[in-house]
């Protein structure tokens, strides 16, 4: 762990210089250095822009010895270069300095003319971070969502609207969206819904889940909260998990959920007219869904949370995630509308389908309880669901009164499917976790342990702003890259990304030599916010590239989900400008 020491001066405060130009056609590099800060007189680079600088005399300076560099020659509180200009017509200046109290300050780089004006606009700094915005460093190329943020910042509402809108299409098979299936199948299925009322059923979820979907984002951007982090306390994780469990278990007929009699009875009229389920219950489950879909962080949100963030314009950044949501409801609508056309009259089988659908929101629940328990006990949790559907296999197997082919499947499946539950809570019960490999806790050895482990990128943690700017001075000194992931234990992509990504063996070989930070905001506490907020961070997965020099290489950013292939592009790309 990195020591964390955040009361430092910026590096733009700590070390100020001005140019000043001679009589004799020289000019004057003048530092004024804070008390108790210096310079590093071998990391202070001066070069000539649009030509050859002449000779550069340099001052006599302190040797002093740090944890850093060793023995160093530094500059304390005020240093004067004599630069011939030769047929320069600017110059390009690199300097790298510290504080004696510890924190050493990553390299910093400007291009000035004659007179100290910057000669081009440079790029932007986040508390000693500077975004690189194109992969030749550029201003070109935006990542995606800075152009998404630009998008929503120049753009007119209506084209605003149907490039989300049309980004909310491609999520449609995204870990956000899956999860909303079942739930509205439970509402159109489970109400014996025609077509017709299937399509006023699934067009008030959706609906009703964008317009929350909105209104949570616009919400926590303006309070500058975390909306994932928000909704996905253990708290609230739990209060889901339970809805859904009883969900379930009114699927297997162990009871019906009923409103309150008062009420019931006030709504009774309503519902007897609604054949085929009721609106009020589907926009309740579309508000359920809502909360599920927002704490997926993905590119698209994400410029929209930036923008209302840094422009408090929660009008057209509310629409732009309601049309996001509407996209990502869409497909579902034509789903329901066309599905419930192919089911048969009611009958016997709508008992069958329900209990189908019952372990369906199950697994719901198990997928979302994942972010908050142990991987042993959630494999447990799957393997328990597993052999409960084997048993209910089986018990069809025993109701259907002749031998028949179905009869023997359903035999087969639940002994097949028994078997693998029992295998997954043994594994579970050993330490397993792995639902397709569930005894492989039992078959690893100690040396098959330590080659996984350097089968996969190994990550040194840290907690603010001061631990990053300490950190990337040390790679900066050895000129060496640097990863920055944003991880949280609640966040199933994360997890994703630590298994597909970290772990494959040429992501590994091509992370190799480069220094590899974590900042794990499970938290979500003031350390957390910060170095989020000074980063530009929404939320995790988040992954970031930074150069020797300090630079982030802004358009290679990863936000949300990404795979191994894509994520070595960015990083071939990043390491190659």
């Amino acid at each position: 762990m990195l020591d964390s020491n955040d009361d430092f001066l910026p590096a733009q405060e700590a070390f100020q210089y001005d140019i000043q130009e001679n009589t004799d056609g020289t000019l004057t590099l003048a530092w004024e250095i804070a008390p108790e800060y210096y310079l590093y007189r071998k990391r202070l680079a001066i070069e000539g822009s649009g030509g050859d600088l002449g000779d550069i005399r340099y001052p006599t300076g302190t040797v002093i010895h740090d944890e850093f560099f060793g023995e160093s020659e530094v500059f304390y509180n005020h240093a004067e270069i004599l630069i011939n200009p030769g047929n320069a017509t600017a110059l390009e200046l690199t300097w790298q300095g510290c504080a004696d109290a510890g924190l050493c300050y990553p390299p910093q780089m400007a291009t000035v003319d004659f007179s100290g004006a910057p000669t081009k606009s440079a790029p932007s700094t986040v508390n000693n971070v500077t975004p690189v915005s194109g992969p030749d460093g550029g201003q070109g190329e935006l990542a995606t969502d800075q152009s998404l943020t630009q998008q929503l910042a120049s753009s007119g509402l209506l084209l605003n609207l149907a490039v989300f809108f049309g980004l909310g299409l491609l999520l449609v098979f995204t870990p956000c969206v899956l999860p909303m299936i079942p739930i509205l199948s439970t509402v159109i299925v489970g109400n014996q819904a025609g077509r017709g009322r299937a399509f006023a059923l699934s067009g008030v979820y959706v609906v009703t889940m964008a317009i929350t979907y909105s209104l949570l984002g616009v919400a926590a951007a303006l309070a500058g909260a975390n909306l994932q982090a928000m909704l996905q306390a253990p708290v609230f994780i739990i209060l889901v998990a339970v809805v859904f469990v009883l969900l379930a278990l009114s699927m297997f007929g162990l009871y019906e959920l009923q409103l309150p009699a008062f009420l019931r009875d006030r709504l009774a009229s309503v519902s007897n007219r609604q054949e085929g389920g009721s609106l009020v219950g589907a926009a309740a489950m579309g508000v359920v869904a809502a909360l599920l879909a927002s704490p997926c962080m993905t590119a698209p949100l994400a410029g929209a949370l930036i923008y209302i963030a840094d422009t408090g314009n929660g009008v057209l950044g509310g629409l732009a995630l309601l049309a996001l949501g509407l996209g990502m409801g869409t497909p579902l609508i034509a789903l329901a509308t066309v599905g419930s056309g192919f089911l048969p009259r009611p009958g016997k089988w709508m008992d069958s389908v329900k209990a189908a659908f019952g372990f369906i929101l199950l697994c719901t629940t198990v997928y979302f309880l994942e972010r908050i328990l142990d991987d042993a006990l959630v494999l447990a949790l799957w393997g328990a669901l597993t052999l409960a559907l084997g048993l209910s296999l089986l018990h069809i197997a025993r109701v259907v009164s002749e031998t028949t082919p179905l009869r023997s499947l359903a035999a087969s499946a639940g002994v097949v499917t028994m078997f693998w539950g029992a295998l997954m809570m043994t594994g579970a019960a050993a330490g397993g976790i792995q639902p397709w490999q569930p005894l492989k806790a039992f078959v690893a050895t100690g040396s098959d342990s330590r080659a996984s482990e350097e089968q996969h990128a190994a990550f040194e943690s840290f907690n603010s702003v001061g631990d990053l700017d300490r950190a990337l001075a040390e790679a900066g000194a050895n000129g060496q890259w640097t990863l920055v992931d944003f991880y949280a234990d609640w966040c199933v992509s994360c997890k994703i990304i630590e298994e597909e990504v970290f772990g494959d063996t040429a992501v590994v070989s091509a992370l190799s030599d480069m220094q590899l930070l974590r900042a794990d905001v499970t938290a979500n506490d003031s350390l957390d916010q910060e170095l989020m907020k000074h980063l530009e961070v929404v939320g995790p997965p988040t992954i970031l590239i930074i150069g020797p020099d300090g630079q982030e290489y802004r358009t290679q950013r990863t936000t949300g989900e990404v795979s191994a292939e894509v994520f070595l592009q960015r990083l071939t790309q990043a390491r190659q400008s």
